[in-house]
């Protein structure tokens, strides 16, 4: 764990103002594994009693007896008497009530769903004890947190039981550049901006992976310890990610994430890749990948109304996923035979290629940041995201990286280029060309914007067909 606590300056305000309540609070906090919920909660918690309390990782022969007998452990080393040998539920949170009824609280249930997911009716009963017991003392806060998101929304925030009863709801994304840039320490300021967008086309914003960085290391060594070493963090992450999340559905739902680990894919497709018939299921399945912060699925809209289309698809917006499925996963069985790569990460044939979708998530997890650059107000945004449009009989197939549309009818198309390369004069027709099949209305304006690493030639710059060119190093700054 980093001994310096490391952003989420928003998420701590919102827990901040919980504080002026003259009443006790229930939280919910839900993000993808290693996010650092956990992490937060201990951060917020440093001037409280923090009681904390984590389920069993759920198997086949886990029980509800299992949950039960691990929480009375926990419950017992957390009042420093022995374990408690309680039954039922209702017994075990009466104890933790009475020892907990003055004074300012924190009680973090930690993966919330593996505790109650085998007994229907753990949480009614916790329903119950907010209701008539932890609720008594205003200075405590009961925070349920957990990664699977999906059984949260479901369970807890769609629930009739706990509606009206939370005060807050916080998702944790990924970490914003200039908190991602911070890993690097005092080190940073002598490694390119290239460098480290390099590493976190891999790692993404997630915290405990930016931990595991090595300044001292080029980017290709870190890449290589963690990912390509059968030792290294990155290396099973995967696996453990999708066994705790999904358990013994796990195999189905890898094998949707690689069908996108391409680029971007429609709904059919998805089905045609899988080679199965058309089902509830998967729509399902699909959801909580989404929820669980692993994949997005991006719609596209009709510039004349600004309404939402029909017309979606599904990419990985979690840049460790997307790698471990195309760069990893093909290496594993050499690597596991061996130990280890070797002292140089893998031939990726068109490595910069490669991080060019990584990139792009970067880009988009940072969006608000964009468009501040722009100058863009969000209330004046009728719709923001990658567009694409399927080909027809009066319209060319076309894709933009990221799309602004805005209420003074203005569409900025953003091009995003990873490249070490400086950028020259083609990309203007490329851009171009993008533009003539978009065929906006003719009373919008297009502004072509230009998303970068590295250089632009001064050809670029002096055509002044950008209106805007954006080193997006800067970010790591802002």
């Amino acid at each position: 764990m980093s001994a310096t606590f490391i952003g989420r300056k928003k998420e701590l305000a919102q827990l901040t103002l919980l504080l002026k309540k003259q009443s006790a609070s229930l939280v919910v906090i839900k993000g993808r594994r290693r996010i650092g919920k956990s992490r937060l909660i201990q951060e917020f918690g440093q001037n409280f009693n923090l009681l904390t309390f984590s389920g069993v990782p759920p198997t086949e022969k886990t029980t509800q007896q299992d949950q039960l007998q691990e929480f009375g452990w926990q419950l017992g080393k957390a009042l420093k008497e022995p374990s408690f040998k309680e039954e039922n539920w209702n017994d075990l949170f009466l104890r933790l009530a009475t020892h907990t009824r003055k004074g300012r609280v924190i009680i973090l249930f930690d993966e919330i769903s593996w505790m109650g997911s085998k007994d229907p009716n753990f949480l009614g009963k916790l329903k119950n004890a907010w209701d008539i017991e932890f609720k008594k003392n205003p200075q405590l806060i009961l925070i349920l947190c957990g990664s699977v998101s999906a059984w949260i929304e479901k369970n807890i925030l769609k629930s009739t039981g706990f509606l009206g009863r939370i005060s807050l709801n916080l998702t944790l994304e990924e970490l914003l550049l200039n908190d991602c840039n911070q890993f690097w320490g005092k080190a940073g300021k002598n490694i390119s901006a290239y460098e480290k967008f390099k590493m976190l086309s891999v790692t993404g914003g997630v915290p405990k992976y930016l931990e595991e960085i090595q300044p001292n290391l080029s980017a290709e060594e870190n890449i290589t310890n963690l990912c390509f070493n059968k030792a290294g963090l990155l290396f099973n992450e995967f696996e453990h990610i999708f066994t705790d999340i999904f358990s013994n559905r796990s195999e189905i739902y890898k094998r949707i994430t690689q069908t996108l680990s391409d680029g971007r894919v429609d709904y059919e497709k998805i089905y045609t890749q899988l080679n199965i018939e058309k089902s509830g299921v998967i729509t399902e399945y699909l959801d909580e990948l989404v929820k669980s912060g692993f994949i997005r699925r991006d719609y596209t809209w009709h510039l004349k109304t600004g309404k939402t289309s029909k017309l979606s698809k599904y990419r990985i917006s979690d840049n460790y996923l997307r790698f471990y499925l195309k760069y990893i996963a093909p290496n594993k069985e050499k690597i596991e035979r061996s130990g280890y790569a070797g002292k140089s990460m893998p031939l990726i044939p068109g490595w910069e290629g490669a991080m060019g979708l990584q990139f792009e998530n970067l880009v988009l997890n940072n969006r608000e940041k964009i468009r501040d650059l722009l100058n863009i107000q969000y209330n004046d945004v009728i719709y923001d995201n990658p567009f694409f449009q399927n080909k027809t009989t009066r319209q060319e197939s076309c894709q933009i990286d990221y799309l602004i549309q805005t209420r003074f009818e203005t569409l900025y198309v953003c091009e995003i280029k990873f490249s070490k390369n400086m950028i020259k004069n083609n990309i203007i027709t490329e851009v171009q060309e993008k533009i003539n099949r978009l065929k906006p209305p003719r009373h919008m304006s297009c502004r072509p914007v230009l998303i970068h690493v590295n250089e632009v030639s001064e050809e670029v710059i002096e055509s002044r067909f950008f209106s805007h060119i954006i080193n997006f190093s800067q970010l790591l700054e802002i």
